[in-house]
């Protein structure tokens, strides 16, 4: 290894590592009183210590053993047993009492569908099958294999012996190289293939894990909340057992609801947590929503994965919790075959996100190495992407009967037989300043919620469905962390189907979360070689799925909705209807549930927000438990202070003073430079495009400064205060045929050449002619911290200032432009403005022919508006 170029290679410590099966870690535990387990839902509330622990998965082994052993090793000789089973203590029993049996474990949902069920189950060859009552035993008879309730096990295991098994009570006898756990995964071929992980593995992975973020005495219980099927949950489980705290097991429901999810959080001080970025998204809008409380403020370490971590979603993470308190966010790579986590990188504080172009998937764990090479195999130089390849301690052993031999490989680069077998991950990585960088997949994988996708499998699904001519299939919204699956297609000319007819008919093939959006199209767009144009396709999804299109048309249906309820029904229906746009599967109706529409945790945030920006308000808990609108509109309520003019019960609006300046310049600065993307600017001029954000920031800052006693002087501009006489919101304004002479250099002279050449049209030939006739509402900033509604709120407050102001200096009317979704459609739908001019910004061309904004969205537009207050 010291022959390669150390830029194509990055090594994890050497380390010394004690594997062993877990049963042996866990014995020092067994006589322990303390809780382990910790369990409730609405029939119980269990708490079970780890000596009962340890006595019952002893005579449930033994249950276990008599079961399994009549049926044999599967062809790679592992004893493996199936757990079909929701989380709850019970589950974690019967694991442990698999391994103490001498088996494997591989757990599969009871929500699989049947041919799920039945490809894990013979490919698999599992000896026995232990379920619960929220599966049905009805799918595993094709199988052949026997199956058992996890109750008759308990039954026969409490006449049982609750000492330690001897070797010759087990079914094999294990050390670090046996199998531990078998994960199914969709692999490359779209075939789910089985991964064979040994204790040596999953014991590399914790022992990392607790030398580089060691538990805290205080930190007493842990959670488990990340289903049995996938990798992260190894560490959820086992980790904290292994030493010694007590394990808090999650009901699905509490897992899909962030008000519960933070109210246990806050509640038991839990601090650490696993989760996928779409999911940190959405408790960080939740937390948003009250944001003068802060109920986890325990909860000091973050880790992403299983989906990528964007810079925008890490920036909100610190924007909410701030860089000086501890708290930290992870970034964690890797795949089943790896373990589940290969690489990692740690952001403290939101600086970091300056350093790099995207949050970076960083170096290896202990014992690993992380090799980035080309179709040859050879080393990539450094800034030039290389296919991610890797060989350590964590690698699985294969996959279930050999599969996926072109997967896992010899070593050629090996100096040390732990490094002798390389994994192929499928994945695109660059190294850059000793950090790894993610580039993407090399096929045509992506990751759902944390779930491993394979766009191929779901375009062959949709391809299968009866009346389908042809089908396209592809992902958006990777970048923002909110990917989508879309399906494209075109329909048999003697067919009667609709996008909804096909969506219901995946979910006989599919399982939930890989059923796409279906999109019916007349024909496919074309490249000149005659292929599918599939930038043409997310372009029609772009146009179609604008949710302030007033083209789009939705299906509402009023007929059950009582007449007393008619206008809040129409509120509510409307709000989801420009929530999920065209992603809506069915009609809204009150028989409609939310979910069932196409809704999921993250827009159910966004459509209670959107609710209570109109008066609106719903618990989100009572949002998450409505089966139906219906329930919805019965639980929705008004508040009688919440009107149009904002709260000045909770903000004072005062004329700006000097005292403002610094904070009405860190208002401005963050207000508006947080919101200009690189990927949006073209690639002239260069000072625009590289580090964009920090050349805004200083510039703009500077540019305040220089003419901070213009805008002062006048008197037009207002900000609001808090009780405590805080500045919380700015507006800028002045006279628009006086404005301030600022002097304006790189990317922040071309943004205000553009705004200049929108407004100077409307403004010279469409408003009144003469000083004191427009009063100029240049620029309106809040402090990031406020919640979204006191944020609306303050927005409403500060257009209610300024028009007073250009009431009492008697302006004629309002000028302004804004380029924002949500103070657009404050200024036309609440507010009385009148579009003048509304511009696609990506069409605007400098005097030189140059096109400075071209690669942004087609959506993204600014808008002229003007209001008359005579």
């Amino acid at each position: 290894m010291g022959l390669l170029p150390r830029v194509s290679v990055v090594t994890g410590k050497r380390v010394p590592l004690a594997a062993a099966p877990l049963t042996k870690h866990l014995e020092r535990m067994g006589t322990a009183d303390k809780t382990a387990l910790i369990y409730s839902d609405e029939t119980c509330n269990v708490r079970v210590s780890y000596a009962e622990l340890e006595e019952r998965t002893n005579a449930m082994a033994r249950v276990i053993t008599a079961h399994a052993r009549p049926s044999g090793p599967n062809r790679d000789q592992d004893y493996v047993i199936s757990v079909c089973m929701q989380p709850t203590h019970n589950t974690i029993i019967a694991l442990l009492a698999i391994w103490k049996a001498g088996a494997s474990y591989v757990p599969m949902e009871p929500s699989f569908p049947q041919g799920r069920i039945t490809h894990i189950l013979k490919d698999a060859q599992p000896s026995l099958i232990i379920y619960d009552d929220t599966a049905n035993p009805a799918m595993f008879k094709e199988s052949g294999v026997p199956a058992v309730s996890f109750d008759e096990l308990s039954l026969e295991a409490s006449a049982l012996p609750a000492d330690r098994l001897n070797e010759d009570e087990t079914l094999v006898q294990t050390d670090a190289d046996t199998i531990a756990i078998v994960f199914y995964t969709s692999g490359s071929t779209g075939i789910p293939k089985g991964v064979r992980l040994p204790y040596s593995a999953i014991c590399n992975r914790l022992w990392w894990q607790f030398r580089n973020f060691p538990y805290a005495d205080t930190e007493t219980v842990c959670v488990w909340k990340t289903a049995l099927t996938f990798g992260d949950s190894i560490c959820e489980i086992w980790g904290p057992l292994l030493q010694g705290r007590s394990l808090l097991i999650l009901s699905r429901e509490t897992t899909k609801n962030p008000q519960k999810l933070v109210q246990v959080f806050a509640e038991y001080q839990i601090q650490r947590l696993v989760l996928v970025p779409t999911l940190l998204r959405s408790i960080l809008m939740y937390l948003s929503l009250n944001s003068s409380e802060r109920p986890l403020q325990h909860l000091k370490l973050w880790v992403c994965s299983g989906e990528t971590l964007s810079k925008e979603l890490a920036l909100q993470f610190f924007q909410y919790f701030g860089d000086q308190s501890g708290y930290k966010l992870g970034n964690f790579y890797g795949s089943t075959e790896v373990m589940g986590d290969v690489t990692y990188y740690v952001l403290e504080k939101a600086e970091q996100l300056d350093m790099f172009p995207t949050v970076p998937i960083g170096v290896p764990l202990d014992n690993c190495v992380v090799y980035l090479l080309d179709e040859e195999m050879n080393p990539s130089r450094e800034s030039e992407p290389g296919e991610i390849w890797v060989s350590g301690r964590n690698l699985a052993k294969g996959y279930v009967g050999g599969q996926g031999s072109d997967k896992f490989r010899d070593n050629p680069y090996a100096a040390h037989p732990e490094f002798c077998r390389l994994y192929r991950t499928g994945d695109f990585g660059t190294l850059h300043k000793g950090v790894i960088l993610y580039e993407g997949r090399t096929d045509s994988q992506v990751k759902i919620r944390g779930h491993r996708v394979d766009l191929q499998e779901v375009e062959r699904a949709v391809s299968a469905v009866q009346g389908v001519d042809r089908a396209e299939v592809l992902c958006c919204g990777l970048a923002s962390s909110n990917p989508e699956i879309l399906a494209f297609v075109t329909i048999k000319s003697d067919a009667r189907l609709s996008g909804h007819h096909i969506e219901v008919a995946l979910k006989n093939s599919l399982t939930t979360y890989m059923i796409p959006q279906v999109i019916v199209l007349d024909k496919f767009p074309l490249l000149i070689n005659g292929k599918v144009d599939r930038q043409g396709l997310l372009k029609i999804y772009e146009n179609t799925n604008n949710n302030n299109d007033a083209d789009i048309s939705l299906e509402i249906d009023y007929t059950e909705v009582k007449p007393c309820d008619l206008e809040v029904a129409r509120v509510l229906f409307e709000t989801v209807g420009e929530v999920l746009g065209r992603s809506v599967r069915g009609a809204i109706s009150v028989k409609a549930g939310f979910y069932e529409l196409g809704g999921n945790s993250l827009n159910t945030i966004y459509t209670i927000t959107r609710l209570r920006d109109k008066g609106y308000f719903i618990e989100i808990s009572d949002f998450l438990r409505s089966n139906n609108l219906g329930e919805v509109l019965s639980h929705l309520k008004t508040n009688p202070e919440n009107s149009r003019k904002g709260d000045e019960n909770k903000f004072a609006i005062r004329p700006m003073r000097n005292d403002h300046k610094e904070r009405v310049i860190e208002m401005i600065v963050s207000s508006v430079c947080c919101n200009i993307k690189p990927e949006h600017v073209a690639s002239k001029p260069p000072q625009l495009k590289s580090n964009i954000n920090t050349i805004c920031r200083k510039e703009y800052a500077r540019s305040l400064d220089a003419c901070w006693g213009q805008l002062l002087a006048p008197g037009l501009s207002i900000v609001l205060e808090d009780p405590s006489g805080k500045a919380m919101a700015v507006a800028l304004n002045f006279d628009a045929r006086d404005e301030p002479n600022i002097e304006l250099s790189g990317g922040l002279a071309q943004i205000m050449a553009f705004v200049k050449h929108i407004e100077g049209s409307v403004r010279d030939t469409m408003l009144p002619e003469g000083k004191g006739t427009i009063l100029h509402s240049f620029m309106m900033a809040t402090d990031c911290q406020l919640s979204p509604q006191d944020n609306v709120s303050a927005i409403l407050l500060l257009e209610l200032g300024t028009e007073r102001i250009a009431l009492e200096r008697r302006f004629r009317g309002i000028f302004a432009t804004n380029t924002n979704p949500l103070t657009q459609q404050l200024a036309t739908d609440v507010l009385g403005f009148k579009t003048l001019l509304n511009y696609q910004i990506n069409q605007y061309v400098e005097s030189n022919g140059e096109r400075p904004f071209e690669k942004t969205p087609d959506d993204l537009r600014a808008i002229v508006c003007w209001k008359p207050v005579d």
